[in-house]
């Protein structure tokens, strides 16, 4: 590329192309950064589900506070948001006008594994799950972005051939001879 003339830098000097004000990337980056987020289109994804949460709440809360209609999608909505574990509580539709993307971030894979103490950092438990040391049920997960509900947090362990689990064991003196031929 040449070299830009004097009125040319001029009028570029105040424009920056990598940073949009509609986007409110501030925020962004420092969700994407705390929560170890590689792909920005998982952050996207995280923020049109809370948009349309959020404007079903909306819709609902327009209804009449007695039709069996509204209970009955208020209910539902609440059930599974909060099986997912989105939200604390069942108690209140408010929780829901309320969520945000760090709600969403909280239950992946990753930020789970290190509240359970599996791993001390987030970014080494990404690393674990990338390299397939750890399973949720009867199936590996290689992809940190895994959501993780309230029912399957009791399922999540290690990988039988795991070196990680054979230290963990051994560290415990639980380790028996028969694991160590496979």
């Amino acid at each position: 590329m040449r070299k830009l003339k004097f009125h040319e830098a001029k009028l570029l000097k105040k424009v920056n192309f990598l940073v949009w004000k509609r986007e409110g990337s501030h925020r962004e980056a420092m969700v994407m950064r705390r929560y170890h987020i590689t792909g920005r289109d998982d952050y996207k994804k995280y923020a049109s589900l809370c948009r349309m949460v959020q404007k079903l709440v909306s819709e609902v809360k327009q209804m009449d506070p007695k039709d069996p209609f509204r209970v009955d999608m208020t209910d539902k909505l609440l059930e599974k948001l909060y099986n997912m574990g989105v939200i604390p509580t069942r108690q209140s539709i408010t929780q829901c006008e309320r969520l945000t993307v760090s709600s969403f971030c909280r239950r992946r894979l990753s930020t789970v594994l290190v509240k359970m103490k599996f791993a001390e950092h987030l970014k080494e438990a990404v690393t674990y799950i990338e390299q397939g040391h750890v399973r949720v049920g009867p199936d590996t997960i290689t992809d940190p972005a895994f959501l993780v509900t309230r029912n399957m947090e009791d399922f999540i362990t290690w990988v039988d051939s795991s070196k990680i689990k054979r230290k963990v064991l051994q560290y415990n003196d639980k380790l028996d001879d028969y694991d160590l031929l496979n």
